[in-house]
C-alpha cells in the first residue's frame, strides 16, 4: 500500500523533527516546511498530500493565512498547532475549516492518534467499512448494525464501542485502552462510564451480547461465538 504523505509546517526545526520521527515510525511519508510560504509551495507542488500539520505562529505567512489559501482550493484535512490555548483562536480555526486543534506542549503519540482518526474519518486509511462477527454485521459507512438481518438501534458511542470490540476480537482490552480509543485521549470522565455502555450494548445485542466477556480487574474481550 502506498504510504500517505503528511506535510508538517513549523518554524521550529526541533518540533518538526519530533513530529516527523513519530510519523515515519508509523509508516507515513513526511514533507517539512519551515514557514508559510514554503508550505504553500510544497502543498501546491505535490498533488497527493493527505494531511497538513500546521503551526499558527510562523514567519512570512502565519498558519491562518496558509489555511485560508489551502482551503480556497482544497479540502485536505488540517491540524493546527498553537502555543496559545485561546477559545477565540479555536473558533476562528474551526470556522476556517480546521479539522483539529492541538495546544502545545502535546504528546506526539496523541498527535499521531488524531491524524489516524482524521484519515480514517476521511476514508484515506485503508480500512474495511463492513465488519462481521458471530452473526453481527456492521456497516461503518451507514452507521448501521444488523443481527441476523435485523437492524439494531445503537447510540453513537455504543456503535463506536462495538466497532472497537469487533476490530479487536479475541484481544483483552483494558478500560484505559478502551477510553483512549473510543472516548478519545482527552476524555477525563470516570472509567465506569465504559461499564455502563457495555451493559447497555450487551442488552441491545440480545444473545450476541454474551460474546462481550468481562475480564475481571482489567476490562473486556469480545469472543466470537463458535458456530
Amino acid at each position: 500500500m502506498e504510504r500517505l504523505k503528511v506535510l508538517v509546517v513549523d518554524d521550529e526545526s526541533r518540533m518538526r523533527k519530533l513530529v516527523r520521527d513519530f510519523l515515519v515510525k508509523d509508516g507515513y511519508d513526511v514533507l517539512e516546511a519551515g514557514d508559510g510560504e514554503e508550505a504553500l509551495e510544497i502543498f501546491f507542488g505535490q498533488k497527493d498530500i493527505a494531511l497538513i500539520v500546521l503551526d499558527v505562529m510562523m514567519p512570512k505567512l502565519d498558519g491562518w493565512q496558509v489555511c485560508r489559501e489551502v482551503r480556497a482550493l482544497s479540502k485536505v484535512p488540517i491540524i493546527m498547532l498553537t502555543a496559545r490555548s485561546d477559545e477565540r483562536d479555536e473558533l476562528q480555526g474551526f470556522q476556517m475549516g480546521v479539522d483539529e486543534y492541538i495546544s502545545k506542549p502535546f504528546s506526539p503519540k496523541i498527535l499521531v492518534a488524531r491524524i489516524e482518526a482524521i484519515l480514517r474519518r476521511t476514508n484515506q486509511l485503508n480500512q474495511d467499512l463492513s465488519l462481521t462477527c458471530g452473526g453481527i454485521r456492521i456497516d461503518k459507512a451507514a452507521h448501521q448494525v444488523l443481527i441476523e438481518g435485523r437492524s439494531v438501534e445503537l447510540s453513537y458511542k455504543e456503535f463506536e464501542l462495538l466497532v472497537y470490540f469487533v476490530e479487536n476480537k479475541g484481544i483483552a482490552l483494558s478500560r484505559e485502552k478502551i477510553l483512549n480509543n473510543v472516548w478519545n485521549y482527552d476524555y477525563f470522565g470516570d472509567a465506569r462510564t465504559i461499564d455502563t455502555h457495555v451493559k447497555k450494548l450487551r442488552s441491545k445485542l440480545g444473545d450476541k451480547g454474551e460474546m462481550i466477556k468481562t475480564i475481571w480487574g482489567m476490562g473486556y474481550k469480545l469472543e466470537e461465538a463458535q458456530e
